[in-house]
């Protein structure tokens, strides 16, 4: 009996360790609240943490409490890809909403040199903004932001009239919606109503791609800079109207961890960081610090991330005047889970970050005149550095117009100011080319986009090592010192609104036309041509046109005869096929080109690409991703995605193309690789990423080797510096050069025999035997920006970045760095494209 009294005994102290909480759990109960404001469980139906809220809930009572509230504005800035809406709360005192636009307009004269020394600080509000779950599957921060939104709206008292006539707070309670409603319904869906606390239940093991990213399986949090997804432009825009002082952004990390804040590591901060930021996050961490006293949660500082790639969420406002601040709470995954430290339940991790908006509040309310001044002081110096500096102005240049137009955009996006470049100098043409003088508000995120720098305090890195932008969209780029910069250079701004514009060059065509392939949308309007059923070939050898325009290879030819749409059809295709791309058509009434003529053998028949792609477990949702929204958003070409699991009864015979992304999971299609070198050696092509490539190869459906990665195990290294040097061996992101063969079909449209390539991994891929199956091969000195260790670059020199394979009457085209990183890499993605659309194309001599 005593035995079965004290099961019932734990049993029922489980039980009530579960018992949902109510406000009282996570609110100071030293406060009053207002009545007439709505709880969360009034409108959402449940008690905060009970259920993981969805984001529909969440915008019914965000929308409530602006609604019912006179302290709170809403506004929608943007819808994300899933068409749900992205929010913005302004909560501040009544009588600063009373004046909310002339406080906006005076807060984002700190960043005017010529203004904001006549700005009286002392009577200006500081302005917080404060994120939630950028990472949908860490959703304390998203549920937390309902407590912290009713606390700033329902609190009475002194103290809280004091802070909000003092501190204007923005809000965004979800900075990823899709990502965390996809969570939420995964783990409401599994939730049991006595809780299971097991680590291995379905709850806490979410199935692929998981909640973590967007609609199209990105890292948002990696977008605060390129800004190239959707719901980053609406999120930056808001930033850029503001340019708020603090700005937090909350996450989770692993289960058995506590509560981290910054400071990071101080070591791994960017140097064109002011340190006056970094001694201001640690002034403010002595509030977080306080305020997890006060409920007794255990954390840690300058231990663990760091400052150096300015597109984090904690890391971009940092370039930016403001203090960014990383919180990672310690996820619970699911509702209650076991850790180290026992029981983690959701409610306490919600609890945690609701206390570290009490302490952001306070430290932004405290040192309200310290962040205005420095945010003042930051533009001041920024200003007077770019007029000490070198570097008057920077000029960047390419043929393909809209890719350098994509680059000017986002720019502008981040309020750089850039012009035509008005007059022919230094060799750039200033028909396609921008400036981008130097002494401007910006100036400091200026050099962080055009930053190289190969030398470090620290060999590790949390994130990549190098961001060069330039070297990302592969523009030719050059600094102008004073000698060679003067204000006349500096022609027209940059219109976004002016996107380049195709034409048709002499009108329609009896006879045919030629389309260059040199402009980034170029595979947009061939697939466009194709899909309407418009025959096609490319050119392997240079023409030029009668009027003397040079067609280099790459180049589509569309015969006007001998297809089934009448002359006047294909010149409406064409017209429309090249509607908001920057690609050039030009109408050919004689084959009798120099060069060679247009019935020459050297052309080569192209096949419309029908594309599949390959995701599921064990492959990279983020490569997969990125190859997903380069063929859906920029190219608006179809690409089946076929899950692992599912490509035993998958029918290969509907594709020309299977992409294969990044990952170790294609070990369970092993017993299927018959069914995919069938598939290849009938004609298809196979594009392999990374250890993709690898598995290919290891399966010995092709030949390429890679070498091996052998750690040095002679000697004896101290057991604390374990992790520092396993971690300088890894290659987390940097920017290096490659020979390029710009006769190959894999390289059309490119100009130049070199170019950057980024690489994230230690895979080296051996140089064929066959001299013509490698078009881009390491340099012998190939590190251009960024961190790789001696031993590594000794590795990489001389190496292969892509090798063609032949397997039967098809190709393996592997490649060991990801092209398409993160959307902004502009100047790689070509390769892939070309791979889709010429691979077919490529002589079965030249491949492995």
């Amino acid at each position: 009996m005593k035995y079965i009294a004290s099961i019932i005994l734990v049993l029922f102290m489980v039980s009530s360790s579960f018992a949902q909480k109510d406000l009282s759990y996570f609110l100071p109960d030293s406060v009053a609240y207002d009545s007439s404001i709505p709880t969360p469980e009034s409108v959402i139906g449940h008690q905060v943490g009970e259920w993981h809220v969805t984001h529909d809930k969440l915008v019914y009572y965000m929308r409530a409490l602006a609604n019912a509230s006179d302290r709170v504005t809403i506004m929608e800035s943007g819808k994300t890809y899933e068409d749900r809406p992205q929010l913005l709360l302004t909560i501040t005192h009544p009588d600063n909403h009373n004046n909310i636009e002339k406080i906006k307009n005076e807060h984002k004269q700190l960043t005017d040199p010529s203004a904001s020394s006549d700005l009286n600080i002392s009577q200006m509000p500081s302005v917080v903004m404060m994120g939630f779950s950028i990472h949908g599957n860490e959703p304390s921060g998203s549920n937390a932001s309902m407590l912290t939104a009713y606390y700033l709206a329902a609190a009475q008292g002194q103290d809280i009239e004091d802070k909000l006539k003092n501190v204007v707070v923005l809000l965004d309670p979800a900075f990823n919606p899709d990502g965390l409603n996809r969570f939420a319904t995964w783990a409401n869906m599994h939730k049991s109503e006595h809780l299971v606390t097991d680590p291995n239940d379905r709850e806490f093991n979410e199935v692929w791609p998981g909640g973590r990213t967007n609609h199209y399986w990105f890292d948002m949090n990696r977008d605060w800079l390129p800004a190239q997804l959707v719901e980053s432009k609406n999120r930056i825009a808001q930033f850029h109207a503001w340019k708020p002082n603090i700005l937090t952004d909350h996450h989770e990390m692993g289960t058995n961890s506590t509560f981290f804040f910054q400071p990071g590591i101080p070591e791994r901060t960017h140097p064109i960081t002011p340190q006056k930021n970094q001694d201001l996050t640690g002034q403010i961490g002595q509030y977080h610090a306080n305020f997890l006293d006060r409920i007794g949660s255990l954390y840690y500082s300058k231990e663990s991330f760091d400052d150096f790639y300015y597109g984090k969420g904690s890391t971009f406002p940092d370039v930016q005047g403001a203090i960014g601040i990383l919180f990672e709470q310690a996820s619970s995954r699911g509702h209650a889970q076991e850790s180290v430290n026992g029981i983690l339940e959701f409610p306490f991790t919600i609890k945690n970050q609701f206390t570290a908006t009490l302490s952001t509040l306070q430290a932004g309310y405290e040192m309200r005149e310290e962040l205005l001044g420095f945010q003042r002081d930051f533009y001041k110096n920024s200003v007077d550095m770019a007029s000490d500096a070198n570097e008057k102005a920077w000029i960047v240049s390419d043929q393909d117009k809209s890719k350098l137009f994509r680059f000017a955009e986002m720019l502008n996006r981040h309020e750089i100011e850039v012009h035509k470049l008005a007059k022919n100098t230094n060799g750039f043409d200033a028909d396609n080319s921008y400036i981008i003088p130097t002494n401007q508000y910006q100036s400091r995120l200026i050099k962080a986009i055009f930053d190289v720098r190969t030398s470090f305090k620290d060999s590790l890195f949390y994130d990549v090592s190098a961001f060069n932008m330039a070297m990302a969209f592969n523009l030719d780029y050059e600094s102008l010192d004073d000698r060679a910069f003067n204000r006349n250079l500096l022609g027209e701004k940059f219109n976004p609104s002016n996107q380049p514009v195709g034409k048709i060059e002499g009108g329609k065509s009896e006879y045919a036309y030629m389309m260059d392939w040199q402009d980034f949308y170029a595979p947009k309007a061939l697939y466009k041509i194709q899909e309407a059923g418009i025959r096609t070939k490319v050119n392997t050898k240079e023409i030029i046109l009668n009027d003397g325009t040079t067609l280099a290879v790459g180049s589509v030819l569309i015969p006007v005869k001998q297809q089934e749409k009448s002359p006047a059809q294909i010149y409406q295709i064409l017209e429309e096929a090249i509607t908001k791309t920057g690609v050039n058509i030009y109408a050919v009434n004689s084959g009798n080109t120099n060069g060679v003529n247009l019935g020459s053998p050297s052309f080569e028949s192209l096949n419309q690409p029908t594309v599949a792609m390959i995701i599921g477990d064990g492959i990279s949702p983020y490569d997969a991703g990125e190859i997903w929204f380069l063929m859906d958003q920029h190219y608006e070409i179809p690409i089946t995605k076929i899950d692992v699991n599912d490509f035993r009864g998958a029918d290969l015979s509907r594709y020309n193309v299977i992409i294969m992304p990044d990952g170790w999971g294609y070990g369970s299609i092993g017993s299927q690789k018959s069914k995919i070198q069938d598939w290849a050696q009938a004609g298809g092509t196979i594009i392999a990423y990374q250890s993709a490539a690898k598995w290919l190869s290891d399966q010995k459906i092709t030949k390429v080797k890679f070498k091996e990665n052998k750690p040095d195990t002679t000697g004896y290294e101290s057991y604390e510096d374990l992790g520092n040097n396993r971690g300088a061996q890894v290659i987390g992101g940097a920017i290096f050069e490659v020979d390029v063969d710009l006769s190959h079909p894999l390289t059309y449209g490119l100009k130049d025999d070199k170019m950057p390539i980024f690489r994230n991994s230690t895979l080296f891929m051996e140089k064929s035997k066959n001299q013509y199956a490698n078009p881009l091969r390491y340099t012998q000195t190939p590190l251009l920006n960024g961190y790789i260790s001696e031993e590594n670059a000794e590795k990489l020199k001389g190496t292969s970045a892509v090798t063609v394979s032949r397997l039967g009457g098809g190709k393996v085209i592997s490649f060991t760095d990801n092209t398409n990183f993160r959307a902004f890499w502009y100047g790689t993605n070509r390769l892939l494209m070309n791979a889709v659309f010429y691979g077919q194309t490529i002589s079965g001599s030249a491949g492995e």
